[in-house]
């Protein structure tokens, strides 16, 4: 596995080893030991979700309040994906700042996200398939969001039309924010 850091401490991008022949490929998409090991803690996932999404769909920024806070490790199994991680952990040298990485079924990058980051991402390719292992359960009354649009954010999705749910255009303005972490 290659592991490539960020330029926010705690974020990183695993690509996995692929061993192919004739037949196809291989590849490891998840080990608890090496993963442990790359990020210098013992995480355990209790909750493993996949969400399905026309090209152009939108879905972000959101997070958990603690002690419901989750990690998230996420990839594409099908399609493609620009994903999104926001740096809400109001201590961090990089507090309100994103990383943005191109995730696919070709590229099999996978993004671990910890505690204390919104995240999106926005569908590259009809029928993709996004999947994400979560440290904490869903608990929604404990969720909240960032408008993914924000100027002071300044993230850049794109021109391309995009498809997004009345409770993400509802989102929280990042300058009225309050971070919880």
């Amino acid at each position: 596995m290659v592991v490539k850091s960020t330029l926010i401490e705690g974020l990183l991008i695993l690509e996995p080893r692929i061993f192919e022949d004739s037949r196809g490929y291989f590849l490891e998409s998840y080990n608890a030991n090496l993963f442990n090991q790359v990020v210098g803690q013992n995480i355990n996932f209790v909750q493993d979700n996949t969400s399905l999404s026309r090209k152009g769909v939108l879905r972000g920024l959101h997070f958990q309040n603690p002690p419901y806070a989750q990690g998230k490790l996420v990839k594409v199994t099908s399609g493609a994906v620009l994903d999104v991680a926001v740096d809400i952990r109001k201590n961090s040298r990089t507090y309100g700042h994103w990383h943005m990485e191109l995730l696919s079924a070709a590229n099999n990058k996978t993004m671990w996200i910890p505690e204390g980051f919104a995240h999106g991402f926005m569908t590259l390719e009809d029928n993709t398939l996004f999947s994400y292992k979560c440290t904490k359960y869903y608990a929604p009354e404990h969720e909240r969001c960032l408008v993914w649009n924000d100027p002071d954010l300044s993230i850049s999705w794109g021109d391309n039309k995009k498809i997004i749910s009345q409770k993400d255009e509802q989102g929280e303005k990042f300058n009225s924010f309050t971070s919880p972490f």
